[in-house]
Formats: C-alpha cells, structure tokens, sequence
C-alpha cells in the first residue's frame, strides 16, 4: 500500500507535463463533451507512449551499462524522452527523383542518434535506414 502510494507522484509528474508548455501547442477551445474527453484520451495515451519510450531507453541503458550525454554532455543513464526528442531535432529525409527513380536519404544522423536507436530496438533503426 505504501509503494502504491509513494508513487503516484511519478502520474502526478506526468500529468503536470501535460499541463506545461513543453507541448508547444496552442490554446483549444472545446465545449462540446464528448471532444473534451477524446482530446484528453489522445493527451493521456500520448504521455503513456512518451512514458514507455522513456523507460524503455532507461531499461536498455542500465542493462547495457551505456549512457548518453545529458544537457551538460555529462553522460547519463537517465536521461529524459524530451531531452532525446531535442537530440533528433534537426534530422531530415531528402528524397530525390532522378530518371523515374525515388531516393531517400536520411540528413544529419550523429554516431549519437544511432546509438540511441539501436538501444531503442531494431524497429526504430529501420524507420531511418
């Protein structure tokens, strides 16, 4: 009982997310109820896909005994899905066409952002091959 009380402060955390501008989203103004609800529902399925992805990486990272540079380039083992999703700002996909032929090409990959992947699992690297 206490474990379970002791944390909900990891919702509470996670709900304050929510809340807060990290988003970078715009005011939206709903009335009707049942468009309350569903853009909750999408909020809140969101932060647990956010929530996953961060524990997933953490996981890997502690059983590989890996880290990743924090904010300050010290290497961490716990770092945050916001601070990766910084990380892979800036990566793009060029695609060509030359002669009937379409060729995609991934721009501004880092040793740092396949490292990432790979602890992430085989089906994130192959979203960038």
């Amino acid at each position: 009982m206490l474990k379970y009380y002791k944390g909900q402060d990891k919702v509470e955390k996670g709900f304050r997310f929510l809340k807060s501008d990290a988003f970078s989203i715009s005011k939206v103004y709903l009335k009707n109820k049942s468009r309350i609800e569903a853009l909750t529902m999408i909020m809140v399925l969101g932060l647990m896909i956010y929530s996953i992805a961060e524990w997933k990486l953490r996981t890997k990272l502690e059983e590989e005994n890996e880290t990743v540079p924090d904010q300050k380039g010290k290497p961490t083992k716990r770092s945050t899905m916001r601070w990766i999703f910084f990380k892979f700002q800036g990566i793009t996909e060029l695609i060509t066409q030359k002669k009937g032929k379409t060729k995609s090409e991934i721009l501004n990959m880092e040793e740092i952002h396949w490292k990432i992947l790979s602890l992430m699992g085989e089906k994130y690297e192959n979203i960038y091959l």
